[in-house]
């Protein structure tokens, strides 16, 4: 705050007093507007934020007798014949001064003014020095759940319930800690939450305030639920939209969907972990899906179409050419995971040729007519040369 703002603002008119106000009056006046303007009460009001910063910082100021009196003076000496901030001075005079010049010449040499003995800077020192801005607004604390899909959910992606428990504004005193709802400014750290202290080589760290828990204000008559902090455990359950394509073990964030701030101040964010079950079927890689589909020895060696099943939709055909390898990966485009642009990833078909475990005798005649055929390929013959060569 500037000199001039302070010396310009009555702080009798904010809280609707008199001058001559006793200090059960200011309190009591203090109070109502606390209870009415409070930002708790008032979600997302800027005008209602700022009006309660300003019955705060004129409470912190009229509710102290020594610093109303400082006041008192302060606008005493420049409304009688004194000086004014801005153009203009003394009696009628048509000089401009700055009052920043003022009370550093005030605060520097030996010169007193009237009857403030140490310069105006004894007057103004503990009500310009403070510093800060009071009440300020505080996020809400960031919360972290975990949440399990099955395999066709994590794909397509899900709607799922999700119970949290977090810190909220207590209900019984309405996020204020006191009992009445009219909390004082903290007088350590003067409403802003943090204190200062020196760390040496001229530099100085900042810490919430012991007394308030970086709060800024203070309960007179504490809450009996939340035990003044203002804070209360709240239950509740959220709709979660879990996007698609999502993989075990992923971690989601969701803006604003945490805990709720203090004072108008935004909530915090919610991180979910994700878990995700196995298929029976189906696998996971990247943005594709994978399935091993069985082949019948002929089917590999001559060739054929085979039907190969997809995750949720109609099976696809595909083309399996002659000679086809166990172990070969085929592609199905398009029927695999869900990606961020909203396409789709592929269906990798791994092929395993099966052995049967038992034959009719027209197969296994016909199989001993096929061994004979073949005689005279040897496939591990290029093994050995191998072997041998090396």
């Amino acid at each position: 705050m500037s000199t001039k703002d302070f010396l310009e603002k009555d702080y009798y008119k904010v809280l609707g007093v008199p001058k001559d106000a006793t200090e059960a009056e200011i309190k009591k006046a203090y109070r109502k507007l606390a209870r009415e303007n409070h930002p708790d009460a008032n979600k997302n009001d800027a005008k209602a934020e700022e009006r309660f910063k300003e019955i705060s910082e004129a409470n912190d100021v009229l509710a102290d007798p020594k610093r109303r009196k400082e006041y008192d003076d302060a606008r005493a000496l420049f409304a009688n014949g004194g000086f004014r901030p801005g153009p203009g001075g003394a009696g009628g005079g048509s000089f401009n001064f700055d009052l920043g010049d003022l009370f550093g010449g005030a605060q520097g040499g030996g010169g007193g003014t009237g009857g403030f003995g140490g310069g105006l800077g004894d007057v103004f020192g503990g009500l310009f020095n403070r510093g800060g801005t009071r009440t300020q607004p505080r996020r809400g604390q960031d919360i972290e759940s975990e949440v399990s899909l099955n395999f066709t959910e994590a794909v397509d992606g899900a709607t799922v319930p999700l119970r949290m428990s977090s810190s909220a504004a207590c209900k019984a005193c309405s996020g204020t800690g006191d009992k009445n709802g009219t909390p004082r400014v903290c007088p350590t750290c003067v409403g802003t939450g943090q204190v200062s202290h020196g760390s040496g080589g001229g530099f100085s760290m900042t810490d919430p305030c012991p007394d308030c828990k970086g709060r800024g204000l203070i309960p007179e008559n504490p809450c009996d639920v939340c035990h003044g902090s203002g804070r209360a455990k709240s239950s509740r359950t959220m709709q979660v939209r879990i996007p698609a394509g999502v993989s075990d073990g992923q971690r989601i964030r969701l803006r604003g969907k945490g805990a709720p701030g203090e004072r108008g101040g935004p909530n915090g964010d919610l991180y979910v972990v994700v878990h995700v079950g196995a298929h029976p079927v189906f696998g996971r890689k990247d943005d594709n899906l994978t399935v091993t589909v069985p082949v019948t020895f002929p089917e590999a060696v001559l060739g054929g179409e085979i039907k190969v099943p997809t995750l949720g939709g109609p099976p696809v055909t595909l083309k399996l050419p002659p000679g086809t390898p166990n172990g070969r990966t085929m592609r199905a485009r398009g029927k695999g995971a869900v990606r961020k642009d909203g396409t789709r990833g592929d269906l990798l078909v791994t092929v395993e040729v099966t052995v049967p475990k038992d034959l009719g005798d027209k197969a296994r005649e016909a199989l001993q007519t096929y061994r004979e055929a073949t005689a005279d390929q040897d496939p591990r013959a290029e093994l050995f040369q191998a072997a041998k060569g090396a």
